[in-house]
């Protein structure tokens, strides 16, 4: 057999050197059909070793015929048909090669995004060391709302402090709010603040029907067990395990939100394979054709209405805040966003607090403290009987000095 070095040398004689076929034949010592057959070749010679057949050869044919009547027949039953008593492993695989023969064509279908169609949403709970307050840890515990532009695959997240409805949505309306335009859909799976799947139909809380109505949009929940109709967002969790935590500490949730936010620009212009491009270059025809922020903004965060009592704390979110105790047996409005929380009273603000981010906590402001025992013990005062004798009370020091009693220094 002609080797690849004698075939490369006959094709550089015949195209280099010009070198008619008789005087190639002579040089290098092989007969003229075999020079013609190098030079004619499309490519270098190899060596094909002559197949030596199969086993399955023979039950071919009985194999086609019930593939052809049953195309989804399993091996097992096919080797019991035919009588098959040899290995199953070659009978497989020569099954695994004929059955897409017979079965229909069921091409995957590619997933698009038209601008401006939908964003895809999931909470991240960070699996890192976040100091909360009064000691406490937030690591696993503290979610990060997380929303994807479907078509131009554009991030954006915020630490919020719990998963309820207020804080949710407070933490997407800033999102949509820093994004300056509302996508048409948010696509989230059964998150309890949102809604779930029942029946083959979609149960939307009263939270979520209030904000999408303010927006103008849709919200659509997936079924149960279908995490693949959001892998948008949920590679963009992965890509923060990845990509984010690792290396970073964290002193507070503030300081999180603060990293979040210088890395996120980043983020976004990195390139997307799949998309070929960067978000950054997408996010222009993305924005274009979402609607507009709506005139008003979304009712969010903890809004309530009560009358102050004795105690003069309220609760939000299972942490209790003291208020100016003046207020008490008035009507108070308690308002709270993701950073501050406010009571006012007759549109004088009696409590204003930094939002706690721990559980079961009681935060007392020291004026307000002060104003209640000012208040008691004007309070006690006044209650006294009218011509009530007030009688001095004396050391006990001076009942000793009078009664001679007093040690000598």
């Amino acid at each position: 057999m002609l080797g690849v070095e004698d075939w490369a040398e006959i094709r550089r004689l015949h195209r280099g050197e010009e070198m008619p076929i008789k005087a190639i034949a002579r040089v290098m010592g092989l007969s003229r059909n075999t020079v013609r057959k190098a030079i004619a070749a499309e490519g270098p010679p190899r060596y094909e070793r002559a197949p030596r057949g199969s086993i399955v050869d023979e039950a071919e044919p009985r194999i086609r015929e019930l593939l052809q009547a049953w195309p989804t027949m399993p091996a097992t039953v096919i080797a019991e048909r035919i009588d098959w008593d040899r290995s199953m492993t070659v009978l497989k695989d020569r099954i695994r090669e004929l059955r897409p023969v017979y079965l229909p064509c069921d091409p995957a279908s590619r997933t698009t995004y038209v601008p401006g169609e939908l964003a895809q949403c999931d909470l991240w709970f960070p699996d890192a060391d976040i100091p909360l307050d009064a000691g406490h840890n937030g690591r696993g515990s503290t979610p990060v709302l997380v929303m994807t532009c479907g078509y131009s695959r554009w991030i954006s997240a915020r630490m919020i402090p719990s998963r309820k409805a207020e804080d949710l949505f407070a933490g997407h309306w800033a999102l949509i709010a820093d994004l300056g335009a509302v996508p048409k859909m948010l696509v989230w799976d059964g998150e309890g603040a949102v809604g779930r799947r029942r029946h083959r139909r979609t149960e939307l809380t009263a939270a979520t029907q209030a904000f999408r109505g303010v927006l103008g949009i849709s919200v659509q929940i997936l079924d149960p067990g279908d995490p693949e109709s959001k892998g948008i967002v949920e590679r963009t969790n992965g890509y923060f395990e990845t990509s984010f935590l690792p290396g970073r500490s964290f002193a507070s949730p503030e300081d999180f939100n603060d990293q979040l936010a210088q890395w996120l620009p980043r983020a976004n212009v990195r390139h997307v394979r799949r998309l070929g491009c960067r978000p950054a270059d997408r996010i222009e025809a993305d924005l274009a054709s979402m609607l507009t922020l709506p005139p008003v903004a979304p009712s969010i965060g903890w809004r309530h209405s009560l009358r102050l009592g004795r105690d003069h704390y309220v609760r939000v979110a299972s942490n209790d805040y003291s208020v100016d105790p003046a207020a008490v047996g008035r009507r108070v409005e308690v308002t709270a966003s993701l950073e501050r929380v406010q009571v006012s009273c007759a549109g004088r603000i009696v409590a204003d607090h930094p939002r706690c981010w721990a559980r079961h906590q009681t935060i007392t402001d020291p004026a307000h403290a002060q104003a209640a025992v000012m208040l008691r013990h004007d309070h006690r005062a006044a209650m006294r009987p009218p011509g009530e004798v007030q009688v001095e009370q004396r050391a006990l020091t001076d009942y000793d000095r009078a009664l001679g009693n007093e040690a000598v220094s």
